[in-house]
């Protein structure tokens, strides 16, 4: 669709389009190479992501992620340290406006020979006044092709005093400002055919993009155009075809409105969630990858709103051949990806992305959104399996978070880099440094003979046995061409404990005592490596879905110290995140010179995955205490979500401020990727509140956001598989689980820990507590009417407050409860 209404707009009345403006720009001539038509649609099936992992060449040519899958380094991407992506120039040069910013990503930035602004009015009024282009760049702190292209090009004299001179250049962190991030990068994906960061765009004065790519090498580089050819380009075409470069970044701003437009139409219902769900099931199970699960070849993801999707699926269909295989898809998944290098088996938490089909070799970053989601996918596998190991991960990922990226005001940090120093010394950072190890260090580390062991094996020999350490290293070459993981080995667990066990003639038990205490003295060598660098920048949306974590693990392990952490965190989002006087949340806040919580020098006011992963986390925590303080700010966060970003006349939510005028595109994010599209989120949040509040209102909403995704969840339901989740939940009706009973009473926790055992996807809990003041019988009265029995804690299992006999046996409950 967008691409057949580019088209359009520029084959009409137009001297110049987009697709062959941009090769005159670049290379000073025609290359029809370059046509809209050979762009990638992305309202298709497979629409290409704006991707973190590789530099783009500005071509539809290139690979829907935009990798190249026969070199390292386009999988690689983190670097930075707490204070540059590079080390500085000496002297250090005074910092430009960015020094005043408190975004890590920014601050890497301060100390360039270009005159960065951050996005903001100044910058719009300097452009306009001196008629000069902008340019924007965009990125991210533990971005490693960002820090490439700052350190080749932005830290040059020479390109830094041309962008100066001759452009106004502003440095945006996409994770501060997601909006802007999201309209170029739809801009970059339908002119390029690719995405990815760092995006590199040039607008107008008044904001309207006209070229637009990601990484660019300082100079000429074969067919690839260098930065400084590129600069001279736009520099001549602003003066000679200035016309041309305006008409066309409007045209297609045009035909990205109507082509990224997501409305229902009048009277138009939501699909049919069985037909749906199939179909996503169906287009999962094409992209499955048999032999080591996930999704695709590589380069793999943990995409965990797909293994969420299978999961609920199953729960309506486990009697099926198909609910059979969704769980099978799920669960293997979650151990492979559990035993791969892709989990730090050192340091617990899980790395981005493995860059092998095997989840080996991972890209080292970690990131919190990916944390918070794995943990809620393994406790739910513990719930759906009652296998221990999936309950292990879960308390594994919650262990790093607590330890590595929490803050002493309750709130998460964002990101931990890939790239660090060498243990061994240099200033050159290296992708994995601080987690890969020599075949000789785990000897050295590890010289003890175990006692009754085959051979006189020793500690070494049995843990590089179960590992998969090699004394040449295990990283096969293809999977590191620039030598940066040479004689290393990543940790993969090649063998279980019984099989190693048996190699060498132990038990299990001593088999396990040795590799954790083996664990637990190379983690005491990592200390002393030089740490990868630290985003301390803390998201009021990745806080929610981290919310979300401790909230869901704690309660179905009943877990009181993790439950405790969860209420933390909430405060943490009160306090720091919450503008009480202006009834907003925040975006972003920042860890201070002093270990403070500090705020920019302009808060940046939320966006839309701001408030619904905030309140998701908030239902999830009242679920989790039963403290309905929690279910009364989600309610009032609900509120200002729907007041802010709602749009009344076509359903659904915008991503930003709809009526922000430097916000050219109005958009909806209709995928759900490494996190899930926030209307997903929203309509599984508006249908939960409905059942808790008594607001027939939000479950009509719910449905009205369903009914504008229509098309997307019919065509390409597996770009959606939260949303289509939230689909099903519409479908089958929430069940509503009523606790009557004493909060801390023994016989009304063992009926919370039997509801809290099971996977039950279309739930919402509630305790009556017979505290009729109290918020919840307020919203509904008839709570009032549901009683203890026989002065026991009662269960009542209704549906739109039918309910089923009273029950106060767990065990009646869970049969109750499974039907």
């Amino acid at each position: 669709m967008l691409r057949l209404a580019w088209a359009r707009s520029s084959s009409k009345n137009s001297r110049v389009d987009p697709a062959r403006l941009l090769s005159i720009v670049l290379l000073g001539g025609d290359n029809k190479s370059h046509s809209p038509e050979q762009s990638r649609d992305i309202s298709g099936l497979t629409p290409p992501p704006a991707s973190d992992k590789s530099p783009s060449l500005l071509s539809p040519r290139t690979s829907q992620y935009c990798f190249s899958m026969t070199s390292r380094a386009s999988l690689s991407m983190a670097s930075g340290s707490e204070g540059q992506g590079s080390p500085p120039s000496t002297p250090q040069r005074p910092p430009n406006r960015l020094g005043q910013e408190r975004s890590p990503y920014l601050l890497q930035h301060a100390h360039n020979p270009v005159d960065w602004y951050p996005w903001g009015q100044e910058a719009f009024d300097k452009a306009r006044s001196e008629d000069k282009p902008i340019f924007l760049s965009v990125g991210y702190s533990t971005c490693h092709w960002c820090h490439v292209m700052e350190r080749e090009s932005f830290e040059d004299e020479e390109i830094g005093k041309t962008l100066s001179d001759n452009f106004v250049c502003i440095k945006v962190d996409r994770e501060e400002r997601p909006d802007v991030d999201k309209v170029y990068m739809t801009f970059v994906q339908a002119t390029s055919g690719g995405g990815g960061w760092p995006m590199s765009v040039w607008l107008t004065p008044d904001l309207r993009p006209f070229i637009g790519g990601t990484y660019f090498p300082p100079k000429d580089s074969g067919r690839r155009p260098g930065l400084k050819t590129v600069l001279t380009r736009i520099m001549e075409q602003w003066q000679d075809n200035r016309e041309a470069l305006e008409s066309s970044g409007e045209r297609v701003i045009e035909a990205l409105k109507k082509g990224t437009s997501i409305a229902a139409n009048p009277g138009e219902t939501p699909p049919p969630a069985h037909d749906v769900a199939n179909r996503c099931f169906v287009q999962l199970a094409h992209s499955y990858e048999e032999e080591y699960g996930g999704f695709r070849d590589a380069p793999k993801f943990p995409s965990p709103v797909n293994l969420m999707f299978l999961m609920s699926f199953w729960s309506v269909n486990r009697s099926s051949t198909e609910g059979s295989e969704a769980l099978q898809m799920t669960l293997h998944t979650l151990r492979m990806m559990a035993l791969g290098g892709i989990h730090d088996h050192v340091s617990q938490g899980f790395h981005r992305y493995s860059t092998d089909s095997s989840w080996h070799v991972p890209h080292f970053e970690k990131m919190l959104y990916d944390q918070a989601q794995l943990a809620v996918a393994y406790i739910s596998a513990f719930q759906v399996s009652g296998e221990q190991v999936f309950a292990d991960v879960a308390r594994d990922i919650l262990l790093y978070v607590s330890r590595d990226l929490s803050d002493k005001s309750g709130g998460f940090y964002s990101a931990e880099d890939a790239d660090s120093l060498p243990a061994a010394g240099g200033s050159e950072k290296r992708e994995g440094a601080f987690c890969v190890w020599m075949g000789s260090e785990v000897r050295e580390l590890l010289p003890v003979v175990v006692e009754g062991a085959t051979g006189g094996a020793t500690e070494a020999d049995i843990f590089m046995h179960h590992y998969g350490v090699k004394e040449q290293g295990n990283v096969d070459m293809e999977q590191d061409p620039h030598g940066e993981l040479q004689g290393q080995n990543v940790l993969i667990v090649r063998y279980s404990v019984e099989l190693t066990a048996a190699r060498f003639g132990l038990s299990v038990i001593k088999v396990s005592e040795l590799l954790a205490s083996a664990r637990a003295k190379m983690a005491e060598v990592r200390k002393s490596r030089p740490a990868p660098h630290l985003d301390t920048k803390m998201l009021a949306s990745w806080n929610g879905l981290m919310l979300s974590g401790f909230a869901r693990v704690g309660a179905v392990l009943d877990d009181k110290a993790l439950l405790e952490r969860a209420v933390q965190a909430a405060g943490f989002l009160k306090e720091h995140l919450w503008d009480a006087e202006r009834q907003i949340m925040l975006r972003s806040c920042y860890r201070g010179d002093e270990m403070e919580v500090e705020q920019g020098v302009s808060p940046i006011a939320g966006f839309l995955d701001d408030y619904a992963y905030v309140i998701c986390g908030l239902l999830d925590l009242y679920e989790a205490t039963l403290q309905p303080e929690w279910l009364r700010w989600g309610e009032e966060l609900q509120d200002r979500q729907d007041l802010l970003f709602w749009d009344a006349e076509g359903g659904g939510y915008y991503c930003s401020d709809p009526t922000d005028p430097t916000v050219l595109l109005r958009l909806k994010q209709d995928q759900d990727g490494a996190e899930p599209s926030a209307n997903s989120v929203s309509a599984l949040n508006l249908l939960r509140l409905s059942h808790y509040t008594g607001r027939k209102d939000w479950s009509q909403r719910s449905q009205q956001l369903l009914a504008a995704f229509s098309d997307r969840l019919t065509r390409v339901p597996i770009a959606l598989p939260e949303m289509v989740r939230g689909l099903m939940a519409n479908h089958y009706t929430l069940k509503q689980i009523v606790i009557c009973g004493q909060r801390d009473a023994p016989d009304t926790s063992s009926l919370l820990a039997t509801v809290n055992s099971l996977f039950l996807p279309h739930k919402v809990l509630m305790l009556a507590d017979g505290e009729t003041e109290g918020y919840l019988y307020q919203r509904l009265p008839i709570l009032s009417s549901l009683t203890c029995q026989g002065g026991s804690a009662t269960a009542y299992v209704c549906e739109d407050f039918t309910c089923a006999l009273p029950v106060t046996d767990p065990q009646e409950l869970r049969r109750l409860l499974l039907e």
